[in-house]
């Protein structure tokens, strides 16, 4: 699976020179000028890591992460700064950084911290949470199977990547362009294709697929996964 990072500069040449770093390591790599901008994706997309400049001019790093840590978004923040005070690092990490890193530094440190996070974080949630569940569906997280009522539901490598993104983020609604950024990872997107992946998992999963409980259009929107028994 492939990395998602989120680097939030308002140093227009910081940001490039990052993306052309990570992207290197074949990671995605998604830009943000402002905390207002960052702000936006995060509430639409979800990434692996946050590389998260403490100076900008619409709100600071710490106002940023403070912010999102209330919305229940803990993605692993990697703080970058000027700043070399060591209050600066202790608030950083008090109000939910992860780690921080001052400039100027070297790339190759900044990528070793930021494989660390990811990967420590990964293998955290793997440990703490090693299934998902909705109701009566429960996703293995050790094996990658289906399961409801306890029987088992046999899904496509595509099918399982979908519905294991939904049953992470339940109770939110994804458009159509959100759900082929985090699943298939492109930005050209195929609106068929959505609507027969989504048709295939109802059928599967919903005990009658034209009045889903699980997997609901919002109309206009998109499409949101919760249990909602009638």
């Amino acid at each position: 699976m492939t990395d998602r990072i989120l680097v939030i500069d308002d140093d227009s040449s910081v940001r490039l020179s990052l993306k052309q770093v990570f992207e290197r390591e074949n990671k995605a790599v998604t830009l943000a000028d402002s905390g207002t901008a960052a702000i936006q994706l995060l509430e639409q997309y979800v990434y692996d890591l946050i590389i998260l400049d403490v100076i900008m001019d619409d709100m600071d790093g710490f106002y940023v992460v403070n912010l999102i840590r209330k919305k229940g978004i803990y993605t692993p923040v990697l703080f970058l700064s000027g700043q070399m005070e060591e209050q600066s690092k202790i608030l950083a990490i008090t109000l939910g950084g992860d780690d921080y890193i001052t400039k100027p530094f070297s790339l190759e440190l900044l990528t070793t911290k930021a494989n660390a996070l990811v990967r420590r974080n990964r293998d955290y949630n793997l440990e703490a949470k090693k299934e998902l569940v909705c109701g009566e569906l429960r996703l293995s997280l050790s094996d990658f199977t289906l399961r409801k009522g306890g029987k088992q539901i046999l899904l496509t490598s595509k099918e399982l990547a979908l519905i294991k993104f939904l049953m992470e983020n339940q109770n939110q609604v994804f458009t159509k362009e959100q759900l082929y950024v985090n699943v298939w990872q492109n930005s050209i997107v195929d609106d068929n294709t959505i609507m027969v992946y989504i048709k295939r998992i109802r059928d599967k999963i919903e005990d009658n697929s034209k009045h889903p409980r699980y997997l609901k259009t919002a109309w206009g929107l998109g499409y949101i996964f919760k249990d909602e028994v009638k």
